[in-house]
């Protein structure tokens, strides 16, 4: 299935040459009747990393159990273990699942599995390899005191 197609998904991914996403769905009924759908997604998604502003591909496997409801008042019945999909007029958007299943694939914060943690530091000292603790602390008020024990004598 055409990552382009995926009208959500797309404005999230990194403008690179998408490739498809694959998918395999067994319909079937479970023992209370439910009509269940077994969906199981694979993807590599280009997205940018927040480490390195680079473009990586995200491998994303996913595996869900649905089950099939007419109507939202049906919601309710869905034993936990199931995820509710909505059958609009009795179909099923087999884009729009597999779609929902990469969405929540997605990382919150994409970083490069394959980068070694980036070390920043605002610490001046370190940087420059010293030890804070050895530099002398800068005090600009420090000859004010003086200064005004002079002025009031």
């Amino acid at each position: 299935m055409p990552l382009k197609r995926m009208q959500r998904l797309t404005p999230l991914l990194a403008p690179a040459e998408w490739q498809d996403a694959r998918f395999s769905a067994a319909f079937g009924y479970d023992r209370q009747g439910m009509l269940t759908v077994d969906i199981h997604v694979e993807a590599m998604l280009p997205l940018v990393c927040q480490r390195s502003l680079e473009i990586y591909l995200e491998p994303v496997v996913r595996h869900s159990v649905l089950a099939v409801v007419a109507g939202p008042a049906e919601e309710d019945l869905v034993p936990e273990h199931y995820e509710p999909v909505l059958a609009e007029q009795g179909r099923l958007a087999m884009l729009d699942l597999v779609e929902d299943e990469l969405l929540l694939a997605l990382p919150q914060v994409p970083r490069n599995p394959a980068l070694r943690a980036v070390q920043h530091s605002t610490d001046a000292a370190a940087e420059r390899g010293g030890n804070a603790a050895e530099e002398r602390t800068q005090r600009p008020f420090e000859g004010l005191a003086d200064l005004l024990k002079e002025r009031r004598k």
